[in-house]
């Protein structure tokens, strides 16, 4: 009688060619959603050579290599004023002391040309600024989500600076559902104390953060310092207008009473009263003397006042210059 062939058995043969094709694909495909990033990365820093300003800038910062191919990646471009607008409309929604942006997507980091030595340190902070935006991008949801407890808490408790205040909450108003993205770059490259937790997460991107808020703050003070000489110059001012003001209510004050002198004495001549002329004299005397006194005093205040107006001007022109230097228009000190 014969046999029958065993169909099942046949069936569940597996060919070992197709089997280990399987598995390397497999193992491919695995390895690639691992290393997507990596390979991302690869592929657009192929053939890449950072310029050579570009690369100061992420030296000068002390970029870590991870930090720098966050950078790379991007391309940075330094852009001259009259065709940065096109890449960075509005300065790409910055509220803070930097100047420049980054598309998200890793599709780009664009810096403002500055060469005004007096705003030396402004690149070197966009430039970190800008990489800690596509360093955020890269975060997992785990690590995001860690990193913007660390922020938020430092935000809600330990943030004293005013000016990072005022500039988170420009950010909250022009960009609310980015304000812990913001916070992420503000407080990496301008605030130099930083809660452990925080400062432990920025080293994988600087080997010595306080280069970066060094050149923040330096910068910052170009504007600050002379901001605060304006300030107290109006003061002053202020303060001095008063005192003119009064001491030309009184001058008027006491013309009128000179005048009214110089009729009493030219009634008392012309009556031929000398005894009481010759009395009356010294007390008018006096009265203008004490009245030039004052003159003189009003014009030493006045020059005084002049001069201080022209000091606090020109502290005001350095400012609106230094504000020309970064912007296509500049807004004036009232």
């Amino acid at each position: 009688m014969p046999r029958l062939q065993n169909k099942y058995s046949q069936a569940g043969n597996v060919n070992p060619a197709w089997l280990l094709l399987v598995i390397v694909w497999v193992g491919l495909l695995g390895f690639a959603a691992v290393n997507r990033q990596n390979l991302q990365d690869t592929w657009q820093l192929r053939g890449y050579q950072a310029p050579a300003e570009v690369a100061a800038l992420a030296d000068q910062d002390t970029m870590t290599p991870y930090a720098r191919k966050v950078f790379d990646v991007n391309h940075p471009s330094i852009l001259a004023k009259n065709i940065f607008s096109n890449s960075c409309p509005n300065n790409g929604g910055e509220q803070t002391i930097v100047l420049g942006c980054y598309h998200g997507g890793q599709n780009g980091i664009f810096l403002l040309q500055v060469s005004d030595p007096r705003l030396s340190g402004v690149q070197q902070v966009t430039a970190a600024h800008e990489m800690l935006h596509g360093a955020y991008d890269r975060l997992s949801s785990k690590e995001r989500k860690r990193v913007d407890a660390l922020l938020n808490d430092y935000y809600q408790h330990d943030l004293h600076d005013q000016r990072i205040l005022n500039t988170i909450a420009a950010y909250k108003k022009s960009e609310p559902h980015d304000v812990t993205n913001e916070m992420h770059s503000v407080f990496g490259t301008e605030v130099a104390d930083l809660p452990p937790g925080l400062e432990s997460y920025y080293k994988q991107y600087f080997t010595d953060r306080s280069r970066v808020t060094g050149y923040a703050a330096a910068y910052q003070a170009e504007f600050s310092s002379r901001q605060a000489a304006v300030t107290q110059d109006d003061a002053q001012l202020k303060a001095l207008k008063a005192q003119i003001d009064d001491l030309e209510a009184n001058l008027r004050s006491e013309q009128a009473d000179i005048t009214d002198r110089q009729t009493s004495l030219a009634n008392l001549r012309s009556n031929g009263d000398t005894t009481s002329y010759n009395a009356a004299v010294p007390g008018y005397n006096q009265l203008v003397s004490q009245y030039n006194r004052q003159v003189e005093s009003l014009k030493a205040m006045v020059d005084q006042y002049n001069q201080l107006v022209a000091a606090r001007n020109e502290t005001a022109g350095e400012i609106d210059s230094l504000v020309k230097d970064l912007t296509a228009s500049a807004s004036t000190i009232q």
